[in-house]
């Protein structure tokens, strides 16, 4: 897009993967403008665990230390039996030297508010369905659609989630997220009185995981082999009551705190076949509506973030969008992450005794003989840097590591 005039960016979708995008292009020089049909800017009942390929990329558009600073540090932690039998130990310690940064844990609505704030006035439209009309190409601008009336853009972001109608325009035969077998609930409680490692639990079938906020409180999420589209007979909490109840300290006790109408409960559905490619002329896909992945490695905010930042490094105003260089850095490193998810899911919601066994006798001897091991799991994932060197740039391998990214 050669061209003297401000480019134009339109961001379908204000979760934190659009937010994120809008920041990082504005940063670049675009004028951005995101759309959101949601009445107002309020994700609620969750928390999000920014890895240290995350932070990296906030540090980016000049974020990473105030979200540092905000978010409680993870240290130690670790998997338990539901009885409370450590199968296995991480060090924080060792896994913030592996990957030069701790794991940090915050509110999505803080995270989605500091985000905002960087946006000029006006940027943000809530209360705004849009539709894309036309993806554009190298001589024609892409086009929105609003009641409000059609907006041009020299750049569509598709923002838009797992059910994402920007996927559906650009590949409209491409088969839609499927259902992964199991069914998530999250809830944010007061902390209780006794203190807690964080930690995640794993049964037959079922999980549970426990982290603390820093403002006191604490994010909880559990998950079970359900039938897709399945709801409890009676209210969320009565089942996860029936589930978890007896599982070990603090279980019952976050339990007992949560109000019925404060438990979400989502069917996980994952994206089992890549797209071909993650942009369409002018139009490009981020997070969830480009790879929607199991939340058993903890990484579609954190790809959704680095989608983000890469994208608007490919994006630079007066020169050709190279979106075809967004997808090739993207699709294969957000494919073999959805994979790896995708298998961890299956070994941590094992069902069948034989699953169990195996899965037990796996962790305990890596927990017992080989610590190293379980980290190794997120090498590759949690150690990447973005495309240029970033003000956190700090010293020694974390240094080494910022003349590109992994």
């Amino acid at each position: 897009m050669h061209t003297s005039r401000t480019p134009r960016a339109v961001v379908i979708g204000a979760g934190i993967g659009g937010l994120t995008a809008a920041a990082a292009l504005h940063t670049r020089g675009w004028h951005v403008t995101v759309l959101e049909r949601a009445p107002s800017l309020e994700p609620v009942g969750a928390g999000i665990s920014l890895s240290p390929n995350a932070q990296r990329a906030l540090d980016v558009i000049g974020l990473g230390d105030e979200i540092r600073a905000r978010a409680a540090l993870q240290g130690d932690a670790g998997l338990l039996t539901p009885g409370g039998r450590w199968l296995a130990r991480t060090d924080g310690a060792a896994v913030a030297e592996r990957f030069g940064g701790p794991l940090v844990l915050l509110h999505r609505a803080t995270l989605a508010g500091l985000l905002a704030a960087r946006l000029p006035d006006g940027a943000l439209r809530t209360g705004t369905a849009a539709r894309l009309t036309d993806p554009g190409d190298d001589d024609r601008r892409a086009r929105v659609a609003t009641a409000d009336g059609e907006l041009e853009a020299d750049l569509v972001v598709g923002a838009d989630g797992i059910n994402s109608a920007v996927r559906s325009a650009l590949f409209p035969g491409h088969p839609r997220p499927a259902y992964a077998g199991f069914t998530t609930w999250r809830v944010v409680v007061p902390a209780p009185e006794r203190p807690f490692p964080p930690h995640e639990t794993w049964g037959r079938g079922r999980l549970w995981g426990t982290q603390p906020l820093k403002d006191g409180r604490v994010y909880a999420y559990a998950s079970a082999l359900a039938p897709e589209g399945g709801r409890a007979p009676d209210d969320e909490k009565a089942e996860l009551l029936r589930l978890f109840g007896t599982w070990h300290h603090p279980v019952p006790g976050i339990l007992a705190a949560v109000a019925p109408a404060d438990v979400l409960r989502h069917d996980v559905r994952s994206m089992t076949r890549p797209l071909p490619a993650y942009h369409r002329g002018r139009t490009a896909l981020l997070g969830d509506a480009a790879h929607a992945m199991t939340p058993n490695l903890g990484q579609g905010g954190n790809q959704a973030i680095e989608d983000a930042v890469v994208l608007a490094h490919h994006a630079a105003p007066g020169a050709p969008a190279t979106f075809g260089a967004y997808t090739r850095d993207r699709l294969p490193r957000t494919t073999d992450i959805a994979r790896r998810s995708a298998r961890t899911g299956r070994l941590a919601m094992a069902g069948g005794a034989p699953g169990l066994l195996l899965r037990q006798a796996l962790l305990t001897a890596a927990g017992r003989f080989a610590p190293g091991l379980l980290l190794r799991g997120y090498a590759g994932i949690t150690d990447w840097c973005p495309p240029a060197p970033t003000y956190a740039a700090g010293t020694g391998a974390e240094a080494e590591r910022q003349g590109g990214h992994r």
